[in-house]
């Protein structure tokens, strides 16, 4: 049986020629729409929406090729761009009746956030983005043997073929060995939460990939040309992440402020999956930057 967050209506919503997505939907107040992270679905969000329901309108979806939603083909290399899935976002929100609302992502969803951020700054009215950096500063970052942790990012960055047969030969090791590895508390992803999440990520590799594939590509282009144009989010922005600056040799907060006008960055304590290790402390964190 499939998970659901309790209490949740569940809904396919048109967003896009020939796609739906499965969004979960609760509470009452302003509007605040949740994007999950690799290798996961829209249920990382289960403790945190719950929370937020009380006194907002949460809206946490499946991503397109994630989860439930829709998985359409990837024939021009464009169909799994952040700015394809930002509009998917924008398109679900108003579908849903709401024209502008905060916005927070984890992991690959934030960075749909900080393309549905820079592409629709009237909409988004506050960021957040757990765990993750901007796609240019990722790159930029990853280099030499410190670069084996993303040993991902290149293999999905590989052109369509390849990493889709090895990965789907052995879609639960791979998928798992993440949810395992990135998790200090393992106890926050109970067993059946994990069975969902390995089953929604093996049924979903050629489109997992293509997500990844273009952050080596398409995501570039667009990112590019907004740090060339002097773009920068203009919303209030909240980051939370873990401290693999000393590791990897960057500054993390530095490099976010080169994207936010309205930053407040905070290192954490907690693994990966802060939202299922930390709730409460999430829900701290987006509750004060909605209030800004």
């Amino acid at each position: 049986m499939t998970l659901t967050i309790e209490g949740f209506d569940h809904r396919r919503v048109p967003v896009a020629d020939g796609v739906s997505l499965n969004a979960a939907v609760g509470g009452s107040g302003s509007p605040v729409v949740l994007l999950h992270g690799f290798p996961q679905t829209h249920l990382m969000w289960r403790h945190v929406a719950a929370d937020l329901a009380a006194d907002h309108t949460v809206i946490a979806p499946d991503l397109r090729g994630y989860g439930a939603s829709d998985k359409p083909a990837d024939p021009d290399g464009r169909a799994y761009s952040k700015r394809t899935m930002a509009a998917d976002v924008v398109a679900l929100a108003r579908a849903l009746g709401h024209e502008r609302f905060a916005l927070a992502g984890h992991d690959r969803g934030a960075l749909v956030a900080l393309r549905a951020g820079l592409d629709h700054p009237d909409t988004v009215t506050h960021l957040a983005s757990l765990d993750v950096l901007p796609t240019l500063d990722m790159w930029d970052v990853m280099r030499g043997a410190s670069a084996a942790v993303g040993f991902h990012l290149y293999l999905m960055a590989q052109p369509p073929g390849l990493p889709e047969q090895m990965i789907s030969a052995s879609a639960d090791a791979f998928f798992g060995s993440f949810l395992d590895g990135w998790a200090n508390d393992p106890a926050a992803i109970p067993s059946d939460v994990r069975a969902e999440y390995l089953k929604a990520s093996r049924e979903a590799v050629p489109s997992i990939v293509a997500d990844y594939r273009a952050s080596a590509s398409v995501d570039v282009e667009h990112d590019t040309a907004d740090r060339e144009a002097g773009n920068r989010l203009q919303m209030p922005v909240t980051v939370l992440q873990q401290d693999w600056g000393a590791a990897l040799g960057y500054d993390a907060a530095a490099l976010w402020e080169a994207w936010a006008a309205d930053l407040e960055h905070t290192t954490v304590t907690s693994g990966h999956f802060m939202a299922e290790e930390s709730p409460a402390a999430v829900v701290k964190a987006l509750r004060a930057l909605m209030a800004r």
